[in-house]
């Protein structure tokens, strides 16, 4: 008797794996969207999302908060659901068995409380963040942390301010004050994607003392010339408040994609009927002048990418006009 095929999600995810497996699709690429599985497979929306929930689950293809479903690393396929390796044990916690027994070996210090803490924000976002959660990380009690953070806010200040001691600042410097300022903006991007909360973690009404933080933004505007200080102070904080607000959304995704099990692809796949049906009353064109469009015709890439070129088009015209002014013995357009 011949074995009944393969239910239709099982024969995508075996399609999907196994264009992974021949280098068609390299780890970090994204893979079909729920809508594209639907078109190019001729499936429901449920079978399309069982298919990459199945991938997640076998460690294929991973989610990454504003870009969507994509290859995981080689070393990652295989793991256990969870992101464990197979034939790991799970400790209190969240913390691998393990894992705790490695770094509870030599005595804590607080670089590596620290790196502990991030490790935890970034895997499961900075709420879920708390002394008694990194303590489990380590095998101790949380009041063995104390001796070394006076807290949760140093330890998240602490963690932030490490995060941006990871940035590279480019040898040789742009010499240009718009290319040296796109390129601290897009450091600043790079970062926020490698830490999805970090981005929410900064205020600019309630800026926090952290030199390394400070020292990338002396940098990216170190070729802007010839604005008086509080100007400058605005140029700067301008241009960081669009990449940590847009940003922001990074930790947004995380924390539904864990509250929903959906990444950014099925959710809007979910809330398209809704969305078609206000469509349909005819009082939304802009709407629908991008109706049907790929679902990555819009997205933080996209958003950051247009708000940083025209925000550096606008300065252009401030440090521009200045440089006028100066030339012509007067003050120039305010600003």
């Amino acid at each position: 008797m011949n074995q009944s095929a393969p239910p239709p999600y099982r024969q995508i995810a075996d399609a999907v794996r196994a264009r992974v497996d021949a280098g068609e699709l390299a780890p970090g690429d994204r893979v079909p969207s729920t809508r594209r599985i639907t078109q190019e497979w001729g499936v429901a929306m449920a079978t399309a999302t069982k298919a990459l929930a199945a991938l997640r689950q076998e460690g294929v293809v991973r989610v990454v908060p504003g870009v969507g479903t994509v290859v995981a690393a080689r070393g990652n396929q295989g793991s256990a659901p969870d992101g464990r390796s197979p034939g790991t044990e799970a400790a209190p916690g969240g913390a691998s068995r393990g894992r705790s027994a490695r770094e509870g070996d030599g005595a804590l210090t607080r670089e590596r409380i620290v790196r502990a803490g991030i490790e935890v924000a970034d895997g499961e976002g900075l709420r879920a963040l708390s002394m008694r959660r990194v303590a489990a990380e380590f095998g101790v009690s949380s009041m063995a942390l104390y001796r070394h953070v006076g807290g949760k806010d140093e330890l998240v200040m602490q963690m932030a301010d490490a995060a941006f001691a990871e940035v590279r600042l480019p040898e040789p410097a742009p010499t240009g004050w718009r290319d040296r300022m796109e390129a601290g903006a897009r450091l600043q991007w790079a970062l926020y994607r490698r830490h999805p909360w970090l981005a929410q973690y900064l205020s600019i009404s309630r800026p926090q003392p952290m030199p390394r933080a400070m020292a990338v933004i002396e940098w990216t505007m170190a070729r802007v010339e010839g604005m008086d200080p509080t100007t400058l102070l605005h140029m700067s904080v301008t241009l960081l408040n669009h990449v940590r607000a847009t940003a922001a959304a990074f930790e947004d995704d995380l924390e539904a994609e864990q509250h929903t099990g959906m990444d950014r692809d099925q959710w809007m796949a979910a809330m398209e009927p809704a969305y078609e049906r206000i469509l349909r009353s005819g009082g939304y064109p802009m709407y629908a002048g991008v109706d049907g469009l790929e679902s990555d015709a819009v997205t933080l890439d996209t958003l950051f990418e247009f708000g940083l070129a025209r925000l550096l088009d606008g300065m252009g015209l401030l440090v521009e006009g200045r440089a006028r002014g100066a030339a012509g013995g007067g003050r120039g357009p305010r600003g």
